[in-house]
């Protein structure tokens, strides 16, 4: 996407997604992420779900199977709704990374 095109977009947005934006961006430059932890030599480096070993590329590969929140948290009873939001904004915001692990996953 052209930096003219996002600039369009943006523009159009309302306030508070404007603000939810500026949200994303923040944490993105700052590379914060609630309930987000990346540890070298834990899960190849991954994003992963905070005090688990669970990546988040697993999460977006259940969805894109069809998979509902609902589902997810019956099959991880020890998850709740906060960590699917974070998994899901992290997953938007960091789309390449996500679908390079999920590409070196189904390699392997």
């Amino acid at each position: 996407m052209l930096l003219q095109e996002l600039e369009t977009q943006l523009l159009a947005l309302t306030p508070s997604e404007k603000a939810e934006a500026l949200r994303l961006l923040a944490q993105s430059l700052n590379n914060s992420w609630p309930g987000i932890t990346k540890t070298p030599n834990l899960c190849g480096g991954d994003a992963c779900i905070a005090k688990t070993r669970l990546p988040v590329w697993l999460f977006v590969s259940l969805r894109r199977q069809g998979s509902s929140d609902a589902e997810i948290l019956q099959f991880y009873p020890h998850l709740n709704a906060e960590n699917l939001v974070n998994v899901w904004t992290y997953a938007e915001a960091n789309l390449e990374e996500i679908e390079t692990a999920i590409c070196k996953n189904e390699e392997a």
